[in-house]
């Protein structure tokens, strides 16, 4: 399981279908907005 980057929710990396890389990583989102919400401003949500 991963952790959603901006909403925090435990997501299944082999189930979820909204991924993005960035920066050689991949991150994980539970939803569509989340996953969009990211990507226009990912260093806002990287720690």
């Amino acid at each position: 399981m991963a952790r959603d980057p901006v909403c925090g929710m435990m997501v299944d990396e082999k189930k979820t279908k909204y991924v993005f890389e960035y920066k050689l990583r991949r991150y994980y989102f539970c939803s569509e907005a989340c996953r969009d919400l990211f990507k226009s401003n990912p260093e806002k949500y990287i720690k």
